[in-house]
């Protein structure tokens, strides 16, 4: 695989683990027992640490593409184990 294929990929895995990580650790601020701001909503977070979310994304993303790179080279499931499941399946493919 070419290096800016990797890259891309990588980049692609880091953006969509923004949305796995995000909802964990997120406290209110009812929850930390501040009071809201006129026209804030009940949900919003309280405190957002921009830098430690991305810290975390970037553990789950490069765990995430080191099993993606794992997979490719060593050829643990390919596209021929979806054509076979697809066949038993619905019996035509």
């Amino acid at each position: 695989m070419k290096l800016t294929s990797m890259i891309a990929i990588y980049a692609l895995i880091w953006a969509f683990s923004v949305f796995l990580v995000l909802p964990f650790g997120v406290r209110t601020t009812r929850e930390v027992g501040g009071e809201l701001v006129p026209g804030q909503a009940e949900s919003a977070p309280h405190e957002v640490r921009m830098g430690r979310i991305a810290k975390r994304v970037t553990i789950v993303a490069t765990l995430i593409f080191a099993v993606f790179l794992a997979n490719y080279e060593f050829g643990w499931l390919t596209t021929d184990a979806f054509n076979s499941y697809a066949q038993a399946v619905v019996g035509r493919v």
